[in-house]
């Protein structure tokens, strides 16, 4: 029971980072030590999953897919989304600074922790690491775009957001951003849209069972590539969570809120000249080493876990 309360607590950890436009939920699952397994659990829904669902063998077809740790992950990140979604908008609007460095420490500290599943560095690695990074640096100054509300784009932006979601270091929020779809997909869950969610669920379970069948080959074939690529995405990711921005485009959203549209990076100096705001560096600077920590901390708890555990099935 605690391995399973445990694992819906690492669930409740990617909900809160996917609901921020920037942060990874597969940033968190990989530092919690369960990427591995999730993707692996995902790919399972094929064709023998299928065919043990339709002769009604729930107890095989359960089985099959690791249903009780896709049961305990799956439901910490649907608390986490509908319960924090208005909290982690809330945050944002009010203390971003503080919300942004709490992510660049924890982002940072990933990306030094993630550097040890690489097992051989050699060129391919570090090719892979320039693309992963070069690629998720692109993603985050691109410009968002306006796009339609027909049921067809919902669940294709549903099927593009989860493969990101599930890419250490790409945040499915920011995708959504860029399609023009993250207001619109917040608001459907805070009103409870449930005709709009249904469409981008299908999109999701669509994108994400697809997606997991490639990542879990790249990573059975191809690990320490794989893994600086992933970690690529990571390092090219901090600069969309940098906690001073100046605002160079706006958009009014649909409740009438100007909302910053395209941002750019600034010091913290630089911000408080351009805004007149405080920019809070000391907090920032306490919150980024918080970030920092918490890797560490949830490592060596992990650790002490999967001693535990070890030890108890000996």
């Amino acid at each position: 029971m605690y391995k399973y309360l445990l694992l819906m607590l690492k669930g409740c950890a990617m909900g809160m980072a996917d609901v921020v436009p920037g942060v990874s939920g597969g940033t968190i699952a990989f530092i919690s030590g369960i990427y591995g397994e999730l993707i692996d659990s995902i790919r399972k829904f094929d064709v023998t999953a299928l065919r043990l669902l339709c002769k009604f063998r729930i107890g095989e077809f359960w089985r099959h897919i690791n249903g009780k740790f896709l049961f305990s992950v799956l439901l910490g990140i649907g608390i986490a989304i509908f319960s924090l979604a208005r909290l982690m908008d809330y945050l944002l609007k009010n203390h971003p600074i503080e919300v942004w460095a709490f992510f660049f420490g924890l982002i940072v500290a990933s990306t030094i922790w993630i550097a040890r599943e690489v097992e051989q560095w050699n060129w391919q690695s570090l090719i892979g690491l320039l693309v992963g990074a070069a690629l998720a640096y692109w993603i985050t100054v691109a410009s968002p775009t306006q796009t339609p509300n027909d049921w067809w784009f919902i669940m294709l932006s549903g099927a593009i957001a989860i493969c990101a979601m599930i890419l250490p270091g790409i945040s499915g929020a920011f995708i959504l951003l860029l399609l023009g779809k993250y207001q619109f997909i917040i608001q459907a869950v805070g009103e409870l849209k449930i005709g709009i969610l249904a469409l981008f669920g299908v999109g999701v379970a669509v994108g994400i069972i697809s997606f997991s069948h490639l990542l879990s080959w790249l990573l059975r074939r191809y690990k320490n590539v794989t893994v600086a690529l992933l970690m690529g995405f990571m390092i090219g990711s901090l600069n969309k969570v940098w906690p001073w921005k100046e605002t160079v485009e706006s958009y009014m959203d649909s409740h009438g809120t100007m909302l910053p549209l395209v941002e750019r990076n600034v010091m913290p100096g630089r911000f408080e000249a351009l805004t007149g705001v405080d920019a809070q560096l000391w907090q920032a600077v306490v919150l980024a080493g918080a970030g920092f920590a918490l890797i560490y901390v949830i490592e060596y708890v992990g650790t002490r876990v999967a001693r535990k555990f070890g030890a108890g099935n000996r």
